[in-house]
């Protein structure tokens, strides 16, 4: 019971990263982004090729940072990987959903990022195969803390974990302690009003879609730390951040957060009961029975 629980923690905080990025373009845009899982993927295979250049320019950047797996070279990969996904975000939203959003049509936003989802998976597959790839080939153990109960996890696990706890912390800080944060809760409620305000609305958007993509970026390379890269990363998880989306409240930064880590721990508790062929259907359950309960999710308000 309590190793599922670790491992939902540990999924979860992949989750509450791809979820924050979500919901922030679904509280300023108004519409459902299934392409922004696929941003998971290219913040991974990005974080992977510029791992291996500066492996290439520079040895010094194979080395190990300590216990850790995780390479100099990774280290700095990720930040260059934030950047590209980042730009990649704002400019799928130049190229498709900012046209289509001046002729007022959400629904048609919705359709259209299925279609982007699909071309993105494909073109990662046609550049790097289908097989699966590996930040590192080294083989990590996991490192056994205790045995009755049986708790066990990668040191990699704990580095991830505690970054995405230093990032949800600087999440807070922008959104509490800068203008960009006042921005985007002014946006989100009233675009019309916030502009008249003297708030530039195009550019608050163009920072909302590079603030989603870098999330989504550290959440690839996290995933794929913890698992193996595909060009299905996307895939699989589109379900369980957009559950993590509903569960916080669309629209609630904080929320999506939360979520993150009760879809994951939800995920791998359930593990105890289900067979493991069943677990992808937990995110569907855990939908449904959220938009029953309380259909605006825990932190989330109604809006006209």
């Amino acid at each position: 019971m309590i190793q599922h629980l670790i491992d939902g923690i540990l999924i979860g905080s992949v989750l509450s990263l791809g979820a924050a990025g979500l919901t922030m373009i679904m509280h300023i845009l108004r519409f459902a982004n299934f392409s922004h899982a696929e941003l998971l993927s290219i913040g991974a295979y990005a974080a992977l090729v510029f791992d291996q250049i500066f492996k290439a320019v520079e040895p010094f950047f194979s080395e190990q940072i300590g216990a850790f797996s995780i390479t100099w070279a990774l280290f700095l990969a990720m930040f260059f990987s934030l950047v590209l996904t980042g730009a990649s975000a704002v400019l799928f939203d130049f190229l498709v959903f900012r046209r289509i959003r001046e002729k007022g049509d959400e629904l048609s936003m919705v359709f259209a990022s299925f279609g982007l989802a699909l071309i993105i998976r494909n073109l990662i597959g046609l550049s790097f195969g289908l097989s699966t790839q590996l930040y590192s080939k080294d083989i990590v153990f996991a490192t056994v803390f205790s045995r009755d109960p049986l708790i066990a996890f990668k040191l990699d696990h704990l580095a991830t974990l505690s970054i995405t706890l230093v990032i949800m912390l600087a999440i807070h800080l922008v959104l509490s302690r800068t203008n960009f944060g006042y921005s985007l809760r002014a946006v989100g409620e009233n675009p019309e009003l916030a502009q008249i305000n003297g708030i530039d609305l195009k550019r608050t958007i163009i920072m909302v879609w590079f603030l989603g993509g870098g999330l989504a970026a550290f959440a690839g390379v996290f995933y794929g730390l913890t698992n193996q890269i595909t060009p299905m990363i996307g895939s699989d998880l589109v379900l369980p951040v957009f559950a993590a989306t509903i569960v916080g409240g669309i629209g609630s930064i904080y929320g999506a957060l939360l979520g993150g880590f009760i879809v994951g721990v939800a995920a791998n508790v359930a593990l105890i009961i289900l067979p493991s062929g069943y677990s992808p259907s937990v995110p569907f359950l855990i939908i449904i029975v959220v938009l029953l309960i309380r259909p605006n999710g825990l932190f989330g308000e109604s809006r006209i």
